[in-house]
């Protein structure tokens, strides 16, 4: 049978306008174009949203996805299957969508069974771990991939490893408007006979302004009428975090250079009308962007192609575009360079406008229709190469195919449970016990909660995490006596200490969370008061007898080295640790017990989560196998007899040719083997971990001895511990932890395998949908 490579429907997914972002403007006009050429296809779009039901969408929009929900990627999937889609547009670039690295985009291009073609934003040649996974799934998962230029494509072939036959280069769409006479538009902006330089598009300061206004000077020298504009409003993220802070300090840094009458700032955010008004009335148009790997940029696109003379710093896209003459090329953060070139140009009108003719010319295969026409053919490319296969138009899924389903993330209690000292450890049901005070384990462990949360870049949560992470730092930080090199761990409600210092468990569990502070906190300040209050505690380990001590800061070591690898007294306590490790396995474990001591007590598989982790970074492969045996070994006495979760009962423990205690059970123990089963799963990649993992968390869930939850959806709390005859009702720190640690832990693990389904309320959730 013929294969049909027709396309009748196209969705796009990406930003989308009226959001005030790069990728949402070209979306639009990427549609726009597609829908102008090809007039028969119905093109509609998946818009993402960073925020519910703020912007306006015109009615091409047929369903909003918010991006921060993990779960609603697969169900945008469904909704675009159930329209009988020949090809999805994907804009991908990391930042516009959810999770670590824009993440949660994998879910919904694994649950597609249509092809997918999609335009590359960004291509790094020097991408971070997590940057590198994803980006490797999004090119696993495209059936094409358009790149904007040449240098882009090379670089997917030679670095990434992509087939040629897979890439299409079109270039960044520009509008189609005549080639003018800058004068004609300058009155309307009260600037005729000025010369006027150019630069537009969201403000950061990665754009480089301050290059340029410092070059104003010495060209206002040589040329007394030229005004530089600046038009674009401050980036929202930016806005976000430091208000305008930056546009106030380009404003003060043209003051206090003398040249202020000749900058104009526009703060706002044009449509494409206004826009083409603005670069019509620009003599020069300057981008004196600070970084080499920008591989496309819109308004160097813009403007070259609407015939005007760029001067630039030699980033990627722009290296290429004006090579051999087609633009004036200046190094990086180079004032003075950039102040020559433009005087160079002003000064020779013959240059210029011959330089302005040559890249009108050259933009005639930029112009929108153009690119629309382009991007027709590979989406037919795409629907060729997929076959003449029926798509579905639901994603199903068997059981074994799917992922977890996991309860929404619900901080109410934890909050409750923190007021301005710290976290309180103990509650009476769900209320604080004021009079039992605080102490510096649980402290540590929201910090190391707080510091997971950040990871999954929920951007909803972010402010209730900052403002938690803030107090537990300050409380870890005031719980440190530097006299002792010791964290003290108790304090009373009246915030008097109750002892010089802590238990080796409560110092070595916060050394942990320090660590995790260290490896993976983006604030440089945090990651600079973690890293010396880790130093500085760090020896006291040194001295600890506790087998569980050595595992928390094993654990808060493997954190550290993520970032500072090569702090060779680190490395040496870890080694040190480590083999203290295996010579207690060594000592107490034969064909019956496989374990480090001659009992089983608390937060057990800790022990076996640190020489797994410790091995591996180190490539110990006997470490590495008494680690995975001991957690199996371990996972195995953990079982009841239907299958479920049986932590090891404190009520008694479990004694080395005794009997198991059943009952007490306590949700630390399965936090502790959630965690080390995910770490087991990563480093090996064996299903059976991930199963172990899943396993232990049903316990919270009513998967245990008494058939009854621990987890309280309503507060987001968890209970203390599962006696014999009934739940322990009281909601602590420590459980309530132990709880969501768990549950953020086998988000992330799910998030990295690019599905995830969260069990809500899901009628009228954060999407909207017309027909």
């Amino acid at each position: 049978m013929e294969k049909d490579t027709s396309v009748r429907r196209v969705a796009f997914v990406a930003d989308y306008f009226p959001r005030q972002c790069g990728i949402a403007t070209f979306t639009h006009d990427l549609r726009k174009a597609v829908a102008g050429v090809h007039r028969g296809w119905d093109c509609s779009v998946v818009a993402v949203d960073d925020e519910k039901d703020v912007y306006d969408y015109p009615e091409e929009v047929r369903y909003q996805l918010s991006e921060q929900d993990m779960s609603g990627y697969r169900r945008a999937a469904d909704y675009i299957q159930f329209r009988d889609t020949d090809v999805v547009c994907l804009q991908h670039e990391f930042g516009i969508f959810g999770g670590p690295d824009g993440s949660h985009v994998l879910s919904l291009m694994r649950s597609l069974k249509v092809p997918i073609v999609s335009t590359l934003h960004t291509v790094l040649e020097k991408p971070t771990e997590g940057q590198e996974r994803v980006f490797r799934e999004v090119l696993k998962l495209s059936t094409r991939l358009v790149v904007m230029s040449e240098k882009a494509r090379r670089m997917l072939v030679e670095i990434w490893g992509v087939s040629p036959e897979r890439i299409d280069v079109i270039p960044h769409g520009i509008p189609d408007m005549p080639f003018v006479d800058p004068n004609f538009y300058k009155e309307q902006f009260g600037i005729e006979g000025r010369r006027a330089l150019l630069t537009f598009g969201l403000l950061s300061p990665g754009k480089g302004i301050e290059s340029a206004i410092r070059a104003l000077p010495s060209i206002v020298k040589e040329h007394p009428d030229v005004v530089y504009i600046v038009l674009g409003a401050t980036h929202p993220n930016l806005v976000r975090e430091q208000g305008e802070s930056y546009r106030l300090g380009l404003e003060r840094l043209a003051e206090k250079l003398g040249v202020k009458e000749h900058v104009i700032f526009y703060d706002r955010f044009v449509e494409l009308e206004e826009l083409t008004e603005f670069i019509g009335a620009a003599d020069i148009y300057l981008t004196p962007y600070l970084n080499e790997a920008q591989i496309t940029s819109g308004t160097l696109a813009y403007s070259f192609g609407c015939g005007k003379a760029v001067v630039s710093t030699p980033y990627w896209h722009a290296a290429e575009l004006l090579a051999d003459g087609r633009g004036e090329l200046v190094p990086f953060g180079d004032s003075d360079a950039i102040a020559k070139a433009v005087n160079g140009l002003l000064s020779e009108e013959t240059r210029l406008h011959a330089m302005r003719r040559r890249a009108y010319r050259l933009g005639r295969d930029m112009v929108w229709p153009e690119v629309g026409r382009m991007y027709g053919e590979s989406f037919r490319k795409a629907r060729e190469s997929a076959g003449n296969n029926r798509i579905r138009k639901y994603a199903t899924r068997t059981l074994s195919e799917s992922r977890m389903n996991l309860p929404a993330l619900n901080l109410d209690h934890l909050e409750r449970m923190s007021d301005g000292t710290g976290l309180v450890q103990h509650a009476a049901y769900g209320l604080p016990r004021y009079e039992e005070g605080y102490c510096v384990d649980d402290n540590a462990r929201g910090l190391l909660l707080c510091q997971m949360l950040a990871d999954q870049d929920d951007s909803e949560l972010a402010p209730r995490v900052a403002k938690l992470m803030n107090r537990y730092a300050a409380f870890v930080n005031y719980a440190f006596n530097p006299a002792k090199g010791r964290f003290r761990n108790f304090m009373s409600y009246e915030r008097a200490w109750l002892e010089e210092a802590g238990s080796d468990d409560s110092h070595a569990r916060t050394l942990w969370s320090l660590g995790a502070i260290v490896g993976r906190s983006r604030d440089r300040e945090m990651v600079e008061w973690a890293t010396q209050l880790f130093e500085e505690s760090l020896p006291a380990v040194e001295d600890m007898t506790s087998p569980r001590s050595w595992a928390f800061a094993l654990l808060g070591i493997d954190e550290y080295m993520r970032r500072l690898e090569g702090d060779r007294a680190v490395q040496t306590m870890r080694r040190r640790l480590l083999s203290r490790l295996i010579d207690l396995y060594q000592e107490y474990s034969d064909t019956d017990w496989r374990w480090f001591e001659p009992q089983l007590a608390y937060d057990n598989a800790s022990l076996s989560r640190a020489v797994i982790v410790s091995s591996s970074s180190i490539d110990d492969e006997v470490g590495l196998d008494i680690g995975l045996r001991s957690l199996r070994w371990l996972v195995d006495e953990q079982k009841s007899e239907t299958g479920n979760f049986r932590p090891i009962g404190s009520n008694g423990f479990y004694p080395k040719g005794g009997r198991k205690a059943v009952w007490d059970q306590q949700p630390l123990e399965a936090q502790a083997t959630v965690q080390a089963c995910v770490d087991a799963y990563r480093t090996t990649g064996d299903d059976f971990w991930r199963r172990e993992a899943r396993t232990a968390f049903d316990w919270f869930l009513g998967q245990n001895d008494s058939g009854q939850s621990l987890y309280h959806p309503k507060s987001g709390g968890c209970f203390d511990g599962l006696m014999i005859d009934r739940v322990n009702q009281n909601r602590g720190a420590e459980s309530t932890l132990a709880y969501l640690i768990s549950l953020v832990e086998l988000r992330g693990l799910e998030n990295e395998l690019g599905a995830f389904d969260e069990v809500a309320s899901t009628a009228g959730a954060d999407v909207k949908q017309s027909a």
